[in-house]
């Protein structure tokens, strides 16, 4: 009887050991945050920085040298087609010898050239906005009927918008070659300087952008004076990465942010550049980009802005009411493939999956998890297939 509890004694000494030394190498469990796979809207889009800038804008630039008068006109303030923005006095010259004589002539033969390339560009302006108006007509008629999108209306509409403007960018122009052949003209028959200045007219309605010269002061000829632009027409331009763009077509929808107002402002794409430029990012690195133009679906929403503002623009290249969707957060790349830990039993499973669309916060699940699932945001490096976790507590 002695000896049996002598060895119960010694196997209930056994089983505490045993039992200490199991719990001391239990393997801790790793505290992780985690999220649940979702399913619902989701867009993919490309974000970028861009810039607000007058649609229509002039540069009003010293035809000949002399001397400039003191613009008094200030940077906002509202001027017709027609108003004088600035009087210079053309310096003093000799009479003309036969050289400057034969580039006088050159110089109005070039300047009617230029008058009639304007008018022959208003033409084709006011063709293209006949042209726009018929099949936007065409298109609102064929949306009631189903037959076509509501976007390729919003296009047209853009496409008159577009027209209306080139048209009269080019009525501007031939304002302006006007005045160059007057200006030749008056070159050629008046070689000496009669000390009366010559008016500079605005060539469109709208305001002052920028003032390059106010102060009296000798200048060149070409040298820019005053930008004049019309601020009730204001687009963005956003340069993207080459790659990127490829993925851009017009009529894309866009969102404005980071502007200084609380809401987002909606945009539609109008153009995407066919030449591209390299620039030079803010690491030193040469990036091959292509301007993307924005237009203001509202264009009073535009108004709030000036010329040369900046901007964070969102355009939505992809859109769905329905998929899976995980944050981008939780995956991680796996040899060739993504992969995710799903908790499963509080142990982490490594499943691979197949990823379709993404953007900066979630990517589309194609196969590998299911809506219910849980997953391992930012899994550490020491995580592997099987370990216990355990979620992190929030306070």
């Amino acid at each position: 009887m002695r000896t049996l509890f002598k060895n119960m004694r010694i196997i209930a000494g056994v089983l505490v050991v045993g039992v200490i030394a199991a719990v001391a190498f239990w393997p801790d469990s790793i505290i992780v945050d985690q999220v649940p796979v979702g399913r619902g809207p989701m867009q993919a889009t490309i974000d970028e920085e861009g810039e607000t800038r007058v649609h229509d804008r002039f540069v009003v630039s010293a035809p000949v040298a002399g001397r400039l008068q003191r613009i008094e006109l200030e940077p906002g303030d509202a001027v017709s087609k027609g108003t004088v923005v600035a009087r210079l006095v053309p310096v003093d010259a000799p009479l003309l010898d036969q050289r400057s004589r034969a580039e006088f002539v050159a110089a109005l033969d070039a300047s009617r050239s230029a008058l009639a390339q304007a008018m022959a560009e208003r033409d084709r302006a006011a063709t293209a906005l006949e042209l726009a108006r018929d099949l936007l007509k065409r298109r609102e008629q064929l949306v009631e009927a189903g037959l076509v999108s509501r976007e390729e209306v919003d296009v047209a509409r853009s496409e008159v918008t577009s027209g209306a403007s080139a048209l009269r960018a080019a009525e501007a122009a031939i304002a302006q070659a006007r005045n160059q052949v007057d200006l030749a003209q008056a070159r050629l028959q008046s070689p000496v300087s009669t000390g009366r200045a010559i008016e500079l007219r605005s060539p469109a309605d709208g305001v002052v952008l920028k003032r390059v010269r106010e102060s009296e002061a000798v200048v060149q000829p070409g040298e820019p004076l005053v930008d004049i632009g019309n601020p009730a027409r204001i687009e963005i331009v956003s340069d993207l990465l080459s790659t990127d763009a490829v993925r851009v077509k017009p009529g894309h929808e866009v969102k404005v942010e980071q502007w200084g107002g609380s809401q987002t402002l909606a945009g539609r794409v109008r153009r995407v550049e066919p030449s591209g430029f390299m620039k030079v990012s803010a690491l030193g690195v040469e990036e091959q980009r292509v301007n993307v133009i924005i237009d203001f679906v509202d264009p009073a929403e535009g108004r709030a802005l000036g010329d040369g503002y900046r901007v964070e623009v969102r355009i939505v290249i992809w859109g769905a009411d329905e998929v899976t969707t995980v944050p981008v957060g939780s995956l991680f790349r796996q040899g060739d493939a993504w992969a995710a830990f799903v908790i499963n039993n509080n142990r982490a499973e490594l499943r691979t999956i197949e990823l379709g669309h993404r953007n900066n916060e979630v990517a589309e699940i194609l196969k590998g998890l299911q809506p219910g699932d849980v997953v391992v945001l930012h899994p550490p490096d020491t995580l592997t297939s099987g370990a216990r976790v355990r979620p992190r507590q929030r306070s």
